[in-house]
């Protein structure tokens, strides 16, 4: 069964608990349901098959980078010498050994890879980019585009 089987099994009901949990993970169950419609027993049986059915992966919280002092956000076109499989599992793996690098995605484009990096400043992004960035298996050339404002981000792709 592939993901679009799946989409035709989620109600309205099931579609509303997922939007209520994106803008609150934390909201109480008999709140959710009241907020859904339903009394707190059955929304626990869906919220149930949705994790288990892996529309709900997870729970996190969403923090204040300004206040944690890392607004700093950079991308990163990362462009590479081999694109063979070996390659870009040595990539990926070390890319997931930086913790200032928050998503990276392979792209196809003119480049192989684009990378969200977060960091205190510029300062500090120079040096993840000269020390850590550039010293990836096979990286032979990156561009790098400093974010001036956060139009749109996580906190507003709610379902």
């Amino acid at each position: 069964m592939d993901n679009l089987d799946k989409l035709d099994k989620l109600d309205k009901l099931d579609m509303a608990i997922l939007r209520e949990l994106q803008k609150n993970a934390r909201i109480t169950v008999t709140e959710l349901a009241s907020r859904v419609g339903l009394s707190k027993t059955p929304c626990q049986i869906r919220m149930k098959r949705l994790e288990e059915q892996g529309y709900i992966l997870g729970y996190i919280a969403l923090v204040d980078q300004k206040k944690l002092g890392t607004k700093h956000v950079a991308f990163v076109q990362v462009t590479l010498s081999d694109t063979k499989t070996k390659a870009l599992l040595a990539f990926n793996a070390a890319v997931r050994e930086i913790p200032e690098i928050e998503q990276c995605h392979m792209i196809a484009a003119n480049f192989d890879y684009l990378l969200k990096v977060r960091t205190t400043g510029m300062e500090s992004y120079r040096e993840v980019l000269g020390e850590k960035i550039s010293s990836l298996p096979y990286v032979t050339q990156t561009s790098t585009f400093v974010v001036m404002e956060d139009v749109k981000d996580i906190e507003s792709k709610l379902l």
